[in-house]
């Protein structure tokens, strides 16, 4: 799989074939030379996931009611730990 085909991929598509990795990784039956591409291969995946999470957080607008009843949108924030 090249960075072009793992670019392709949907959120869901690409965390499946990210956790597949990690067992096979962690099953320690894959041999140095697979291990290290594999390893490659799950940083481009972990890389397509948090970017295509960070786009979806850009997009999701909050929905209220102000008192006068009219509809507003605003930007989304994660609450503060």
């Amino acid at each position: 799989m090249n960075m072009e085909e793992i670019e392709d991929l949907s959120f869901e598509e690409a965390l499946t074939r990210l956790e597949n990795i990690v067992r096979e990784l962690e099953s320690g039956r894959t041999k140095l030379d697979d291990a290290v591409s594999a390893y490659e291969k799950a940083t481009a995946l972990k890389q397509l996931c948090e970017t295509k999470l960070q786009n979806a957080r850009l997009k999701i607008e909050k929905i209220g009611i102000s008192p006068s009843g009219e509809i507003t949108t605003d930007e989304f924030t994660t609450p503060e730990a």
